[in-house]
């Protein structure tokens, strides 16, 4: 039995697919395939609403004295800025693919900025390295950084120029100038640095190099998505990330913050909180994990953590598509792929998701950049029907990791009871995978249970719009409000008050 697909009648933010139309002859067993699939993978809106609902519970958990899978780590960042924070300063963004240092000026001009910036290659040998070899490698970037754009500038009066140091991984602080690493995420695990601050093991090595520079601040990516996105729109109240890994950031009241009322701080004053989120459900409560996740996580160098961002961030959504892949060639009857060595697609993650990205933005009817695609980087051949369940597993991978996304975003809101913002977002996939900015919204829309809209025109009561530039404008930023706040004699939060004066 033949049944023809018309693959125009897919509506990507509704899991839905018209069998009809005269596209491409799939045969029945492929169909089927399709059919298991699409149950394993669709997120309907009751099970939306369930994640969202179990997300608030676990917000407020991880604000408590016993805590919670979340971590809902304190920043000190206590002030969302005005728009009229000047300098200069230096940040450093240490993320899970490149390094990036950046020299930012904020202008006397109102959320305007100017930058200078660098970036240099993460080499995959030090992600599980030494201790000391990863260190001295950042310090020998700034120390490039500085001789090319100061060679012939003296540090400040002080003998060094301040940092504001982007560490994008789970970090506890007791103060904005330390950082205490929970747990190493995005594909990192050095030993010896997990549970230590990692601000003095930076200052080691750029001390032992003469490199003029002390760390003033140590934010989390995310936290400065939040800051920098206010710096030029005032409606922002959460910052996130859905890149290589994923996260969010919002502005809490300290009132309820529990596990911070040791500290006396007025019940009214701001604190930005660094969810951490990629830790939701590792509890396996809510989210509707397939064999493949649960294949994904048990060959994770940290079983049982991130079950959240398994699932949706850019660093596994290849994987789960390439563990598809293989078991529909090994376990099905369907013949994928058949007669060919499956040699390349057999490599872990060989796949990332930009592979998805590109069969999903694939414009060809025929699907010709996707069968290129298989061939020029697995040096395989497919079918015609072959690409169609390949275009339809990318699809449902992209459209599950964007619902599933929104179910964060629509948790904050609801605990803050925020009617209407905007959010910022930034990372590679939210800004480069197709119609994941749609099916996010489309997602929030039913959790949400928001009215039809009126014309296309009309802004949703939430909008999750791109985000300046978190890392370096935002650790930029993050020093400007620290320095205010010491020269207003608020010094909460703050191990060593001397670097901002």
């Amino acid at each position: 039995m033949v049944v023809f697909l018309d693959r125009a009648s897919f509506a990507p933010n509704t899991n839905s697919w018209c069998l009809s139309g005269s596209m491409a002859d799939v045969p029945k067993d492929l169909l089927q395939e399709i059919k298991k699939l699409e149950e394993q993978f669709t997120v309907d809106t009751s099970k939306l609403k369930q994640i969202s609902d179990h997300f608030v519970t676990e917000l407020e958990k991880g604000l408590s004295v016993e805590g919670g899978s979340i971590p809902m780590n304190p920043t000190w960042v206590m002030a969302f800025p005005d728009g009229y924070e000047t300098g200069t300063y230096l940040a450093l963004d240490m993320g899970g693919t490149n390094l990036r240092v950046c020299e930012i000026t904020l202008t006397d001009n109102k959320s305007e900025f100017d930058i200078i910036q660098s970036k240099y290659r993460m080499p995959e040998e030090l992600k599980t390295g030494e201790s000391e070899e990863l260190w001295e490698y950042i310090a020998d970037c700034l120390q490039q950084f500085i001789d090319t754009h100061h060679g012939d500038t003296p540090p400040t009066e002080g003998g060094k120029i301040p940092l504001g140091f982007t560490f994008s991984y789970p970090a506890s602080q007791n103060y904005i100038d330390e950082g205490v690493l929970q747990r190493w995420t995005k594909g990192f695990d050095i030993a010896g640095v997990e549970g230590e601050n990692v601000v003095p093991m930076l200052e080691a090595a750029l001390d032992s190099r003469g490199v003029p520079i002390k760390v003033s601040a140590l934010i989390n990516d995310t936290t400065g998505t939040l800051i920098a996105s206010a710096y030029t729109d005032p409606r922002m109240a959460v910052g996130c990330i859905f890149g290589t890994g994923c996260n969010a950031a919002y502005m809490e009241n300290c009132g309820s913050i529990p596990k911070l009322a040791h500290m006396n701080l007025p019940a009214d004053a701001p604190m930005a909180i660094n969810c951490e989120w990629g830790a939701f459900d590792n509890e396996h409560k809510v989210l509707p994990r397939t064999p493949y996740d649960i294949i994904i996580d048990k060959e994770s160098p940290r079983p049982g953590q991130q079950a959240f961002e398994k699932m949706i961030a850019g660093l596994y959504l290849g994987e789960i598509f390439r563990l598809v892949m293989v078991d529909l060639h090994d376990n099905k009857d369907i013949h994928m792929f058949e007669g060919q060595d499956l040699k390349q697609l057999r490599k872990p993650y060989s796949l990332d998701a930009s592979f998805l990205s590109a069969i999903e933005d694939d414009p060809f009817e025929n699907l010709q950049e996707t069968a290129d695609l298989f061939s020029d980087k697995l040096n395989l051949a497919c079918t015609r029907p072959e690409l169609e369940l390949i275009r339809r597993t990318a699809e449902l991978i992209g459209t599950r990791a964007a619902r599933l996304s929104a179910c964060g975003v629509a948790a904050i809101c609801k605990k803050k009871n925020m009617q209407s913002c905007h959010v910022g977002a930034d990372g590679s996939v939210f800004n480069k995978y197709p119609h994941f900015k749609a099916r996010g919204a489309q997602a929030l829309r039913e959790i949400l249970d928001w009215p039809a809209k009126k014309s296309l025109r009309e802004e949703d009561p939430i909008e999750i719009l791109a985000a300046e530039d978190g890392s370096g404008v935002g650790a930029a930023l993050i020093a400007a409000l620290t320095l205010k706040r010491v020269e207003a004699g608020n010094l909460a939060g703050i191990l060593h008050p001397e670097n901002f004066r």
